[in-house]
Protein backbone atom coordinates (compact mmCIF):
# COMPACT_ATOMS: atom_id res chain seq x y z
CA UNK A 1 0.00 0.00 0.00
CA UNK A 2 2.97 2.52 0.73
CA UNK A 3 3.84 2.31 -2.69
CA UNK A 4 0.42 3.68 -4.12
CA UNK A 5 0.37 6.08 -1.40
CA UNK A 6 3.06 7.75 -3.37
CA UNK A 7 1.02 9.11 -6.19
CA UNK A 8 -0.38 12.80 -5.19
CA UNK A 9 -3.92 12.52 -4.37
CA UNK A 10 -3.61 9.03 -3.44
CA UNK A 11 -4.54 8.63 0.49
CA UNK A 12 -4.43 6.05 2.76
CA UNK A 13 -8.51 5.32 1.64
CA UNK A 14 -8.55 5.17 -1.73
CA UNK A 15 -5.53 3.16 -1.49
CA UNK A 16 -7.10 0.62 0.26
CA UNK A 17 -10.50 0.89 -1.56
CA UNK A 18 -8.22 0.29 -5.16
CA UNK A 19 -6.90 -2.68 -3.42
CA UNK A 20 -9.86 -4.18 -2.28
CA UNK A 21 -11.67 -3.94 -5.75
CA UNK A 22 -8.73 -5.01 -7.78
CA UNK A 23 -8.00 -7.82 -5.43
CA UNK A 24 -5.99 -9.55 -8.01
CA UNK A 25 -3.63 -7.52 -10.33
CA UNK A 26 -2.90 -10.66 -12.39
CA UNK A 27 -6.62 -10.66 -13.67
CA UNK A 28 -5.61 -7.41 -16.09
CA UNK A 29 -3.34 -9.16 -19.44
CA UNK A 30 -2.57 -5.09 -20.08
CA UNK A 31 -2.84 -2.00 -17.91
CA UNK A 32 -4.76 -0.44 -20.05
CA UNK A 33 -7.51 -2.45 -19.11
CA UNK A 34 -8.12 -1.23 -16.11
CA UNK A 35 -9.71 2.04 -17.29
CA UNK A 36 -12.67 0.34 -19.17
CA UNK A 37 -12.93 -1.93 -16.32
CA UNK A 38 -13.87 0.57 -13.73
CA UNK A 39 -16.19 2.47 -16.68
CA UNK A 40 -14.14 5.66 -17.41
CA UNK A 41 -13.98 4.97 -21.20
CA UNK A 42 -16.47 6.78 -23.50
CA UNK A 43 -19.63 4.98 -24.47
CA UNK A 44 -20.52 4.71 -28.49
CA UNK A 45 -23.62 4.19 -30.20
CA UNK A 46 -23.56 3.42 -33.46
CA UNK A 47 -26.00 2.56 -36.63
CA UNK A 48 -25.33 2.44 -40.09
CA UNK A 49 -23.21 5.99 -40.63
CA UNK A 50 -24.13 7.42 -37.37
CA UNK A 51 -21.18 7.03 -34.96
CA UNK A 52 -21.99 8.72 -31.38
CA UNK A 53 -19.03 9.26 -28.64
CA UNK A 54 -21.13 9.68 -25.44
CA UNK A 55 -20.42 9.98 -21.46
CA UNK A 56 -18.58 7.13 -19.73
CA UNK A 57 -19.84 3.57 -19.54
CA UNK A 58 -20.11 3.84 -15.85
CA UNK A 59 -19.04 -0.20 -15.45
CA UNK A 60 -17.42 -1.81 -12.64
CA UNK A 61 -17.43 -0.33 -8.92
CA UNK A 62 -19.13 3.32 -8.26
CA UNK A 63 -16.67 3.89 -5.22
CA UNK A 64 -13.68 3.16 -7.07
CA UNK A 65 -14.80 5.17 -9.93
CA UNK A 66 -15.68 8.15 -7.44
CA UNK A 67 -12.47 8.19 -5.32
CA UNK A 68 -10.46 7.91 -8.64
CA UNK A 69 -12.33 11.25 -10.12
CA UNK A 70 -11.51 12.62 -6.48
CA UNK A 71 -7.84 11.98 -6.75
CA UNK A 72 -7.50 13.40 -10.41
CA UNK A 73 -9.47 16.72 -9.24
CA UNK A 74 -7.62 16.79 -6.22
CA UNK A 75 -4.24 16.45 -8.57
CA UNK A 76 -5.11 18.84 -11.28
CA UNK A 77 -6.37 21.61 -8.76
CA UNK A 78 -3.80 21.38 -5.56
CA UNK A 79 -0.33 19.88 -4.85
CA UNK A 80 3.32 19.98 -6.51
CA UNK A 81 3.09 19.81 -10.25
CA UNK A 82 4.38 16.57 -11.60
CA UNK A 83 4.49 15.44 -15.35
CA UNK A 84 0.77 14.27 -14.66
CA UNK A 85 -0.43 17.08 -13.94
CA UNK A 86 0.71 18.81 -16.85
CA UNK A 87 -0.55 16.25 -18.91
CA UNK A 88 -4.41 16.76 -17.60
CA UNK A 89 -3.76 20.82 -17.82
CA UNK A 90 -2.61 20.23 -21.97
CA UNK A 91 -5.82 17.72 -22.13
CA UNK A 92 -8.09 20.73 -20.00
CA UNK A 93 -7.22 23.16 -22.16
CA UNK A 94 -7.97 21.23 -25.41
CA UNK A 95 -11.27 19.29 -24.47
CA UNK A 96 -12.63 20.93 -21.16
CA UNK A 97 -11.79 20.19 -17.40
CA UNK A 98 -14.34 17.73 -17.14
CA UNK A 99 -12.97 15.32 -19.93
CA UNK A 100 -9.77 16.04 -18.58
CA UNK A 101 -10.66 14.88 -15.05
CA UNK A 102 -11.73 12.02 -16.70
CA UNK A 103 -8.74 11.06 -18.81
CA UNK A 104 -6.79 12.04 -15.77
CA UNK A 105 -8.51 9.22 -13.43
CA UNK A 106 -8.42 6.62 -15.77
CA UNK A 107 -4.70 7.19 -16.24
CA UNK A 108 -4.72 7.52 -12.34
CA UNK A 109 -5.88 4.10 -12.35
CA UNK A 110 -3.69 2.30 -15.17
CA UNK A 111 -0.64 3.64 -13.19
CA UNK A 112 -1.72 2.69 -10.28
CA UNK A 113 -2.21 -1.08 -11.45
CA UNK A 114 1.37 -0.57 -13.06
CA UNK A 115 2.62 0.54 -10.01
CA UNK A 116 1.06 -2.32 -8.03
CA UNK A 117 2.22 -4.93 -10.51
CA UNK A 118 5.82 -3.73 -10.59
CA UNK A 119 6.07 -2.74 -6.61
CA UNK A 120 7.60 0.62 -7.72
CA UNK A 121 7.04 4.57 -6.28
CA UNK A 122 5.73 7.27 -8.40
CA UNK A 123 8.16 8.79 -10.06
CA UNK A 124 6.98 12.49 -10.40
CA UNK A 125 10.18 13.83 -12.30
CA UNK A 126 10.47 14.06 -16.28
CA UNK A 127 12.73 11.37 -16.55
CA UNK A 128 9.79 8.99 -16.83
CA UNK A 129 8.87 10.44 -20.00
CA UNK A 130 11.90 10.21 -21.55
CA UNK A 131 12.61 6.51 -20.53
CA UNK A 132 9.14 5.56 -22.54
Amino acid sequence: MPTLMSMPGVGAAFALTFRSVVDDPARFTSSKKVGPWLGLTPSRNQSGERDVSGGITKAGDVNVRRALCQAATVMMHRGRSTWLRTWAAQVARRCGSKRAMVALARRIGVILHRMWVDDTDFRSDAAVLQAA
